[in-house]
C-alpha cells in the first residue's frame, strides 16, 4: 500500500512537471508570428506518414538509419511494458497483462529482443560519437552541453534497458524458487543469460534486486520524459507535428512580406489603406524581416525545438564544405538558445518580455554566417524532420538589407544600380542596348 502511494505521488509529480515544461515550450513557440499551415490536411498527413513515421530521409545513410530504427522502434514498443508497470505501480499488482496467457510470453520475448537492439544501437552510436569521431558529430557547435546531452541520453537508455533485463532475470529466478508473488511464467530470450549470475543469491536479495530495477526503470522513464524539453531528443515528441506543418510549396519559393506588399499597394492605389496590427491597444511597429526570435514565425520556432542536431544539413552545405563559417545546424541551435533566453526573460519578469539588449541577429547569428549561404536548399532537403534553416537565414537577411542597409558592398551596388538604372549594371537605361552595335 505504501509502495502504491509513493508511486502515485511520483507519477503525479512527474506529469505535473512535464505539463509545466510543455506549457513553457508552447508559450515560447507561440511568441512567433502567425503563419497558415492548416491547408491541404490530406497531403500533410501523407508527408508526415512518409517522412516522420516512415523515416524516408533517414535511409540516405543506411548504417545510422538502421541503428536509429532499432532505437526508435524498440523504445516505442517497449513502452507497452511501461504501461503495465504503471498499472502494477498504482494497484500493487505483478505483471498485470499476464492474463493474456501465451501472448504475454510472446510480448516479453519481443520486448527483450527489441531492448537488446536498442542497447546495441546506443552502444554503436556512442562508439561513432566518441571513438570513430564521425565528422558531422564533432563540429565545434557541439562542444560542451550538446555533446554531453547526446552521450547522457545514450548512456541512460543503455542503463534503462539493462535494468529491464536484470528485473526479468530476477523475476524468472524467483519463479523457479516458487515465490508466491512471482508466479508468472514468461519467455526471456535475452535475460536468461543473466539468470545464472543470480542463482547463488538469497531470495530476499533477488527481491531487492528485482524491485530496485523496477523502480530504477520507472523513475528513469519519468525523469527521461521531463528531461526531453531540455534536450535535442525533444524531437521524439515534436517530429510528427513539425513534419505535418512543414512547407508544402516548392523549395526556393520566397514568401512575400506583407509589409512590402501593403507599401506597393498604397503606391499604386492612393485610396488603399494598409491594415494596422494592434497589440494590447498599441499599433504594432512593422518590421522588414527578422531581427529577433519574436520576428520569426511559430513554425520556425517549432523547427528550432525539433532540431535533432544530427548535422546532415551542415554536412551537405556547400558553404560549410568550402570552409565558410555557416552551419545550418548552428543556425537552428542558436535560434533555440535565443528563444530559451527570451523565455527565461518572460519568467523572470512575471510574464512580461523586457528588452535585454540582445537579439538573434548579431548576438547569436553573425552577418558572416548569413551571407555565406547560397540559398541552394540542400540543408532543407537533407533534414530528416523537414526543418527549414534557410527560411530563418532569408528573414534575417531581409532585416539586414531593408532596415540596416547592411548587405555586402557588391549587393548594395547591385541594389543601387537596379533602383537608378533598372538593371544591376552601372550604366544608364539609354545605353542598355549599346552592346548590339559591337
Amino acid at each position: 500500500m505504501i509502495s502504491s502511494i509513493i508511486f502515485i505521488l511520483l507519477l503525479i509529480a512527474g506529469v505535473t512537471l512535464f505539463t509545466l515544461n510543455i506549457r513553457k515550450v508552447r508559450r515560447n513557440i507561440l511568441l512567433g508570428k502567425e503563419i497558415d499551415r492548416a491547408n491541404q490536411p490530406k497531403k500533410r498527413l501523407s508527408v508526415m506518414a512518409r517522412v516522420a513515421l516512415g523515416q524516408s530521409k533517414m535511409v540516405t545513410k543506411p548504417i545510422p538509419a538502421l541503428l536509429h530504427i532499432f532505437v526508435y522502434v524498440g523504445f516505442v514498443i517497449i513502452n507497452i511494458e511501461v504501461i503495465e508497470m504503471f498499472i502494477d505501480g498504482i494497484f500493487n499488482t505483478h505483471r498485470f497483462l499476464s492474463f493474456t496467457g501465451s501472448f504475454y510470453s510472446f510480448l516479453i520475448a519481443s520486448f527483450e529482443i527489441l531492448a537488446f537492439l536498442v542497447t546495441l544501437g546506443c552502444v554503436l552510436f556512442l562508439i561513432r560519437r566518441n571513438i570513430i569521431h564521425v565528422k558531422r558529430l564533432i563540429s565545434k557547435e557541439l562542444n560542451g552541453w550538446p555533446k554531453t546531452d547526446a552521450n547522457l541520453i545514450l548512456i541512460t537508455e543503455i542503463l534503462l534497458m539493462s535494468a529491464f533485463f536484470i528485473m526479468n532475470a530476477s523475476d524468472a529466478e524467483l519463479l523457479v524458487r516458487g515465490n508466491p508473488h512471482y508466479n508468472v511464467a514468461f519467455s526471456n530470450p535475452i535475460s536468461q543469460f543473466i539468470t545464472p549470475l543470480l542463482t547463488g543469491l538469497s531470495e530476499n536479495s533477488l527481491i531487492i534486486i528485482e524491485r530496485s530495477c523496477w523502480w530504477f526503470h520507472i523513475v528513469g522513464i519519468i525523469a527521461f520524459l521531463n528531461y526531453l524539453p531540455y534536450s535535442k531528443h525533444f524531437h521524439i515528441l515534436l517530429a510528427f507535428p513539425n513534419v505535418y506543418f512543414s512547407n508544402l510549396k516548392p523549395k526556393g519559393e520566397f514568401t512575400n512580406l506583407a509589409s512590402v506588399t501593403n507599401e506597393v499597394k498604397a503606391m499604386l492605389d492612393p485610396t488603399y489603406t494598409p491594415p494596422v496590427s494592434v497589440v494590447d491597444g498599441t499599433p504594432e511597429v512593422l518590421r522588414f524581416g527578422a531581427k529577433d526570435v519574436t520576428d520569426l514565425t511559430w513554425k520556425q520556432l517549432l523547427d528550432s525545438y525539433t532540431c535533432t542536431e544530427c548535422g546532415r544539413c551542415t554536412e551537405v552545405c556547400p558553404a560549410n564544405i568550402t570552409g565558410k563559417l555557416l552551419s545550418p545546424r548552428k543556425i537552428m541551435m542558436s535560434t533555440r538558445d535565443r528563444l530559451e533566453e527570451v523565455g527565461r526573460n518572460i519568467d523572470k519578469n512575471k510574464g512580461e518580455l523586457k528588452d535585454d539588449g540582445k537579439a538573434l541577429f548579431g548576438d547569436y547569428i553573425t552577418p558572416e554566417e548569413l551571407w555565406a549561404c547560397t540559398t541552394c536548399n540542400a540543408c532543407v532537403q537533407a533534414c530528416p524532420v523537414d526543418i527549414d534553416p534557410l527560411s530563418i537565414i532569408i528573414d534575417i537577411r531581409r532585416y539586414a538589407v531593408m532596415e540596416q542597409s547592411a548587405a555586402p558592398a557588391e549587393l548594395n551596388a547591385m541594389f543601387t544600380n537596379t533602383e537608378n538604372n533598372g538593371a544591376p549594371w552601372q550604366f544608364s537605361q539609354a545605353d542598355r542596348l549599346n552592346w548590339v552595335k559591337e
